[in-house]
């Protein structure tokens, strides 16, 4: 399947297209309405292309679908349901078949053989386990690469680093910040994180940089993959990158098709243009999703990848449509100022922008962590001149490349919050309430 000729993996496609339309057609009253709503029928979808005659579906729609009104089999047949944080409200409730479960192993034990993973490899599965579908969904995918999981989930970090000294595991999985912590607490054990056994590391379920991957590979003297999916459609798995190219992710064309639109018009962009990914589901069972818009940025290529794997590629997550910042008409997504960040050396990779009003201005003050060696030299003063130096760097620097400027706050080591999951990045001060996950 991943190496499928492109008129091959189209034809295939469109045969499972035309077979989830017809399925949300007969079985899902939501989507049956929105298809005569737009005077169309699973048999106007004669090519790919008709895919955009087909009805967008957002969060929302999940929402006032809570919990089972968007599933297209009995209660009978559903074998596993997941749902999300729901903190905006009722959280959105995706359910599984039998089927399903096996296709999420499938394509999760194919990313993991991406990111350099094989039969017999003890893996460390740092995800969350419960109703969040990145532990358990790892989970099945290694197991069924032939690995063994270390379902460890996340938190507990001392004993993290323990079981990772003594399990002696080649893969490790979580968000890229939370295995920063990770390292942070090997050297505080006296353990050097790049002598540990570990070899790959999948990692995900938070936008990151690619500095942030340079700053995972030398601490740590691995390979660091990207892996992409959310709950609605399937949950991790969706895209991976792979270990020889680390170019693009993988995306599992077979169960998945992507499209990538222009967010206000609703139109597609041309190959290799930025827009927010949607993504329709062609295999899924219970939860068959149609045209859902994600919210995430990025744009996707056709072109061969070195590694031999013939499925079209997405970049990388650059940021969602609801966490840019818009600053003076400057569009500005975390990730961005993370980039900058991470090539400054006395700053650990912990930082926090928060929101603020100024009468009828907004302002963003940009929150970092120095490093304990710094803290040490300026003997904890921040305002020493090395310190005031550092923000003019800093503060060019974010000018430069994301074309804003903002004020930089100072930390001691360790006093900005750590995330066990994923790391909050903005503090929307503005009504002192809104926290918003990178």
């Amino acid at each position: 399947m991943e190496t499928l000729s492109r008129p091959e993996m189209e034809a295939l496609q469109l045969e499972r297209l035309q077979e989830t339309a017809e399925k949300v057609y007969k079985h899902v009253n939501f989507y049956k309405q929105k298809f005569e709503e737009l005077g169309v029928t699973p048999k106007d979808i004669k090519s790919l292309d008709d895919i955009s005659k087909l009805p967008f579906t957002i969060k929302g729609d999940l929402r006032d679908n809570y919990p089972f009104g968007l599933f297209a089999v009995s209660q009978d047949e559903i074998v596993r349901l997941h749902a999300s944080s729901g903190t905006s409200g009722k959280p959105t409730v995706v359910g599984y078949t039998r089927n399903d479960i096996d296709n999420w192993a499938e394509v999760v034990a194919r990313a993991v053989v991406s990111a350099g993973g094989r039969k017999g490899d003890i893996f460390h599965n740092t995800y969350g386990y419960g109703l969040f579908t990145g532990g358990i969904g790892v989970h099945y995918g290694v197991e069924k690469l032939g690995a063994a999981v270390v379902p460890i989930s996340g938190g507990n970090t001392e004993r993290q680093v323990m079981l990772i000294d003594d399990f002696k595991p080649r893969g490790i999985s979580g968000t890229p910040s939370y295995i920063m912590t990770v390292a942070e607490k090997m050297k505080d054990m006296g353990i050097n994180p790049r002598e540990t056994s570990i070899e790959y590391g999948i990692f995900g379920a938070e936008p990151w940089s690619e500095e942030m991957r340079h700053r995972l590979e030398e601490t740590f003297d691995l390979k660091a993959v990207d892996i992409y999916g959310l709950s609605e459609i399937i949950g991790p798995g969706v895209s991976i990158e792979c270990h020889e190219a680390q170019d693009g992710l993988h995306i599992q064309e077979d169960h998945f098709y992507v499209e990538v639109i222009d967010p206000k018009t609703l139109e597609a962009v041309a190959e290799g243009e930025e827009g927010e990914l949607v993504i329709t589901s062609l295999t899924k069972e219970a939860f068959p999703v149609i045209r859902y818009r994600t919210g995430d940025i990025a744009s996707i290529t056709r072109e061969k990848c070195k590694c031999g794997r013939t499925t079209t590629r997405m970049s990388r997550i650059k940021g969602r449509t609801d966490d840019m910042i818009i600053l003076r008409g400057v569009n500005v997504f975390p990730s961005e100022i993370e980039r900058v960040l991470l090539q400054v050396e006395d700053l650990v990779p912990n930082y926090q922008i928060h929101r603020l009003q100024k009468g009828t201005m907004e302002s963003v003050e940009l929150h970092v962590e120095i490093t304990n060696e710094l803290y040490n030299e300026i003997s904890g003063d921040l305002v020493h001149p090395k310190i005031q130096k550092l923000s003019k760097e800093i503060v060019k620097a974010i000018s430069s490349n994301c074309l804003v400027s903002m004020g930089v706050i100072f930390n001691k080591p360790n006093t900005l919050p750590k995330s066990e999951g994923k790391a909050i990045r903005i503090i929307d001060l503005r009504e002192k309430k809104v926290l918003v996950e990178a």
